[in-house]
């Protein structure tokens, strides 16, 4: 263990090195970024860090690192902040480098259909550029106008349209990193087949900063739908509620290409405290979906799509169902499942889970998950939602006043039911530092042990966010 004092002159003379090198612009001082926020989403307390580096070039991040490394200086990269595992908090003694300043769209090419950006540029702005080259990017989380590219990468976001075209990690053909020591690695290549050796790409999605700083990528486009349908079903049971999505699979043209499953505690919470948002079909139904197909011929699709909806009515699959008849309609629908991004504001103190299941064991972990909380806690709020068409669940709980240790024991009942059930103590929102210790609950020795080896070739001195997704 290194002694205090040697850290704490390491620091200093990484520090003094920093801002010499770089200059007062790139790297501020405590006392030149007071009441900025270093905490994320999740919660997790945050510390304020020794300094604030905003590189504006990938040579720049690569000078910040070489110098940490050189004087074995913490480093914790940080995004746009919307993250819920505290990946992006500062624990103590780290420098933290921001990447807000490396925002903008390089390219598009519409031939390759790729767009390539900088690390730090807003999902939403990605999106909005595709989509004026006559293109889609996938991606889509409620936080699109404030979560980055890098941090998507970082976190392997998942979001609202896995079921059709799979996580970040799906949607990138490049990436550019620096690793601890400075070096850069990868690059700005547009093939979809790339396969030449270890690949290294697909190892930084979902990495969380752990083992290089994404400076920028090359993501990959999408046809843009010239079609899309939208309806609100109200669902009977779970059963209907899997047998919708296989059916719905099998019979659309298009497929689907989201799937959002609502309980009823959920759709209550937001008719409550955000009235000005439509929740259709009343109250009284078990579950409420969200299904969405994409395709490319609206007149087809459209009837294809009615006529599935009249087949699920009569054969009782569904029970009621609200049919989007404009953009507007849809962009409403949509409003009520995005509605957490206002959690912050809605329901402090909050507790959020992030676990996963087979599909078909995902209505059963949800109902344990509910059942052994409000034994515990009668008064709680507790919303239980997600993407199911990929198992994908979110539990949130809150019970005004409870104690300080409460907190934990609602994560025991929640993780000892997901390891219960086999499933991930984290779908898509990552590890950070909030679920490293439940991480041996979907991971065995061997591969905790494989995950370490790595982190040990690629930041042999740990200075990369440090004290996150493992435990060294």
């Amino acid at each position: 263990m290194q002694d205090p004092k040697t850290t704490a002159a390491n620091s200093s003379d990484a520090l003094a090195e920093l801002r010499a090198t770089l200059g007062a612009d790139v790297v501020s001082l405590p006392a030149e970024f007071d009441g900025r926020q270093f905490a994320d989403w999740s919660g997790t307390p945050s510390t304020t860090p020794l300094a604030l580096i905003r590189p504006r070039t990938t040579e720049e991040v690569a000078t910040a690192l070489r110098i940490c490394h050189r004087h074995n200086q913490p480093v914790v990269t940080q995004g746009g902040m919307t993250g819920h595992a505290g990946g992006a908090c500062v624990l103590g003694g780290e420098v933290a480098l921001s990447v807000e300043r490396m925002s903008g769209v390089l390219e598009i090419d519409p031939v390759s259909a790729t767009l390539t950006v900088l690390a730090g540029t807003p999902l939403q702005v990605v999106q909005e550029a595709a989509e004026q080259a006559g293109f889609m990017f996938a991606l889509d989380l409620g936080a699109r106008g404030s979560c980055t590219i890098g941090g998507n990468i970082a976190t392997n976001a998942g979001g609202n349209r896995v079921i059709r075209y799979g996580m970040m990690r799906d949607q990138l053909l490049d990436v550019e990193a620096v690793l601890a020591d400075g070096s850069v690695i990868g690059g700005r290549r547009k093939m979809i087949k790339n396969n030449t050796g270890y690949d290294l790409r697909n190892l930084l999605a979902g990495s969380e900063g752990t083992l290089a700083v994404i400076t920028s990528a090359v993501l990959r486009l999408r046809a843009k739908p010239t079609a899309v349908s939208t309806a609100w079903c109200a669902m009977p049971n779970y059963d209907a509620v899997t047998a919708l999505l296989g059916r719905a699979q099998a019979c659309l043209p298009a497929g689907v290409s989201a799937f959002e499953v609502m309980w009823p505690s959920y759709c209550d919470f937001i008719r409550e405290r955000l009235p000005e948002l439509r929740v259709p079909l009343g109250s009284e139904h078990a579950y409420y979906v969200l299904l969405e197909t994409c395709g490319a011929d609206p007149e087809r699709q459209s009837a294809a799509f009615e006529d599935f909806l009249a087949d699920m009515l009569d054969d009782g699959v569904i029970a009621d169902a609200a049919l989007a008849q404009s953009e507007a309609d849809a962009a409403a629908f949509w409003a009520i499942r995005d509605a957490p991004a206002e959690y912050p504001r809605l329901i402090p103190g909050r507790v959020s889970f992030d676990i996963s299941f087979a599909v078909a064991q995902a209505g059963e972990a949800a109902r344990r998950c509910d059942e052994r909380l409000r034994a515990r806690w009668p008064r709680a709020t507790i919303l239980v939602y997600g993407h199911l068409g990929d198992g994908n669940l979110h539990v949130v709980v809150q019970e005004p006043g409870w104690r300080d240790d409460a907190i934990d024991a609602v994560k025991e009942v929640v993780y000892e039911v997901t390891g219960e059930l086999g499933g991930s103590v984290s779908a898509e929102h990552g590890i950070g530092e909030e679920k490293l210790k439940v991480l041996g609950l979907s991971r065995s020795p061997a591969e905790l042990a494989a995950m370490k080896a790595i982190k040990l070739a690629l930041d042999p001195r740990n200075i990369l966010n440090p004290g996150k997704v493992i435990a060294m």
